[in-house]
């Protein structure tokens, strides 16, 4: 700090050749002592980071002058001053002198770090850290916002709102409360948060809510969420969970198709956990219950009409009314097929008429029928299709245990494999059969109930084993074409169609040594019937018996299959026993 020159007045300084009187020399002497004291005050009170009162003189298009009392007049750019109506000729304001002389030698005043200071030094006289103020938003940064608290303080992002923010610009020019969370003095900035003060204020909200609210309650609460399993509301402070089986009486997969985010919902209380601060809402009890009295409105037999809304593996879902769907199972979708895909029936949107069979109140459930609304053609069954009729039918499918035919659409039937010939040995029906063929057969059993009827074809035609043993009698010779060689012999299909065995013993009365030396598959043969089992459906021929009778041969001079190196010697003494095997064998 400089100090007050002094001034000395000895003789030694005084120029001797100069007169004057004492009396105007004390006089200067006095008046430079008081300049030089006014110069120093002056000095000392107009250090650079002092604020100043001065007086606007001069107002030019970018800049305000003003002066200050000092040696020179300041300029201050019109865009430091924060309140345009500050801006008036003769108007006393406040400045900072930011430098006592420039490059030209001018005083640099600053509006703007004026008032900076004096907020600065308005916020270290009242607030604190915790204090609640009040500010206006002036504009985005980095990391959150500034706002103006009478002077500019950072707002953290995560420090704006207790919600999920969308666009920061939405709080632009917005005045709210904000608490201070930090006041750093050496850095002169300050930190504040919204949040909390909203936070306190839910809190506070929630424990008053939980308090008042009651169980029935109506209530208006805004969508903040929306997940699978339902919606959570904001009741102006405490969050309720209002469920997806609680939203409406009708079915729906997802909430979103009933509300949106930000939506103003009134919904009921439905119940309150005080202690876990949870709340579950009711959109639908808002209305009546359309199944209070379901089973009066719609007993079964009830004919009703409504549109398909959902298609499953197993069936479709009807809506019949607002909150009312049922089921249409797959097995009630057509009397005439056998459906597995309801998609193969009716599809979504479409609008159908059914017949209600059943309800199940307690669970929600309503059993529809389709094919109860049209004309079943079992009905009627027994008359059209009496047990002995003959019909011309179509072979729809083939199985391992017999064919399907359709008499009519929507009526079919069975002929089993065992049906299709009395003398053929079928193993598969498509030996007799095949897809698509018109063929005549005659009805052997009806049963509406379980909808099944038999057919046979073989029924056309008597049952020749019937008279088996008249037309074919045991010692006659017939006339067959070798089918089938075996091990054990050889099978012979007659000129009837029916089938006989020629055994291996029978085949010849030479000598050989497999089936195939003797005949072969195809040959035309005679032989001989030596036993007829109509029960069994058997015949047993015999070669060897037919060229016996042709020959006149003796049983005692044939030897059918002689051992090597035998001698006939020994013949006599088994001729009685060849006689007694043969006479068995015939009785056989």
């Amino acid at each position: 700090m400089s100090t007050q020159p002094q001034y000395s007045w000895n003789e030694s300084k005084i120029v001797d050749d100069v007169d004057f009187q004492e009396k105007d020399a004390e006089a200067f002497k006095n008046l430079l002592n008081q300049q030089g004291k006014v110069v120093v005050e002056e000095s000392s009170s107009a250090a650079p980071g002092t604020i100043l009162k001065g007086r606007i003189v001069e107002i030019t298009k970018d800049h305000v002058v003003i002066d200050v009392g000092l040696k020179s007049e300041g300029l201050v750019p019109i865009s430091e001053f924060s309140d345009p109506a500050d801006i008036a000729l003769d108007n006393e304001v406040e400045v900072l002198l930011d430098q006592a002389e420039d490059d030209n030698g001018q005083i640099v005043l600053s509006r703007e770090k004026a008032e900076r200071m004096r907020q600065w030094e308005h916020i270290i006289e009242n607030c604190e850290e915790g204090s609640i103020v009040k500010g206006r938003v002036l504009r985005k940064v980095k990391g959150g916002l500034m706002v103006d608290i009478g002077m500019e303080a950072f707002l953290p992002g995560s420090q704006i709102d207790n919600k999920r923010i969308k666009n920061l610009d939405d709080y632009i020019d917005k005045t709210y409360e904000f608490k201070i969370l930090k006041i750093n003095a050496e850095r002169k900035n300050v930190v504040v948060s919204r949040r909390e003060l909203l936070e306190a204020e839910r809190i506070s909200k929630k424990a008053e809510l939980l308090e008042n609210i009651q169980v029935g309650d109506v209530r208006d609460g805004i969508v903040k969420n929306i997940t699978d399993f339902g919606v959570f509301l904001d009741l102006d402070g405490i969050d309720g969970l209002l469920h997806i089986t609680d939203m409406t009486w009708r079915r729906i997969k997802h909430p979103s198709e009933m509300v949106h985010l930000g939506e103003k919902l009134e919904v009921m209380i439905l119940s309150v956990d005080k202690d876990k601060g949870r709340v579950a809402l009711g959109l639908k009890q808002k209305e009546k219950n359309p199944w209070d009295q379901i089973e009066e409105k719609y007993p079964p037999g009830t004919r009703v009409k409504g549109k398909i809304v959902n298609l499953l593996p197993y069936g479709a879902f009807i809506e019949i009314e607002a909150g009312i769907e049922g089921l249409i199972h797959v097995s009630e979708m057509s009397w005439v097929k056998n459906i597995t895909d309801p998609s193969e029936v009716v599809k979504r949107g479409d609008d159908v008429e059914a017949v209600v069979l059943s309800i199940q109140k307690d669970e929600g459930k309503i059993s529809l029928g389709l094919k109860q609304a049209e004309h079943n053609p079992w009905d009627e069954v027994e008359k059209k299709y009496p047990i002995g009729k003959q019909v011309r039918v179509e072979v729809r499918s083939l199985t391992n245990y017999g064919a399907f035919v359709e008499l009519e659409p929507g009526v079919e039937g069975l002929i089993h494999i065992s049906d299709l010939s009395w003398i053929k040995k079928v193993s598969h029906p498509s030996e007799v059969l095949h897809k698509g063929d018109m063929v005549d057969a005659v009805i052997i059993s009806v049963d509406r109930e379980s909808k099944k009827i038999t057919l046979g074809i073989k029924q056309l035609s008597e049952n020749p084993w019937e008279s088996i043993e008249k037309t074919i009698p045991v010692g006659s010779a017939v006339k067959g074409t070798v089918t089938k060689i075996t091990a054990f012999g050889a099978f012979v299909e007659l000129d009837n169609g029916i089938e006989g065995l020629i055994h291996v013993t029978e085949l010849s009365d030479k000598t050989f040594g497999k089936v195939e030396d003797v005949v072969a598959k195809g040959d035309e043969v005679v032989a001989k019937v030596i036993k007829v089992d109509p029960e069994h459906k058997k015949i047993a021929l015999s070669i060897k018996e037919y060229l016996i009778d042709k020959n006149q041969y003796s049983h005692d001079d044939i030897v059918v299959a002689p051992a090597k190196g035998k001698k006939k010697a020994k013949k006599d003494k088994g001729d009685s026993e060849s006689d007694e095997n043969e006479e068995g064998s015939q009785k056989e």
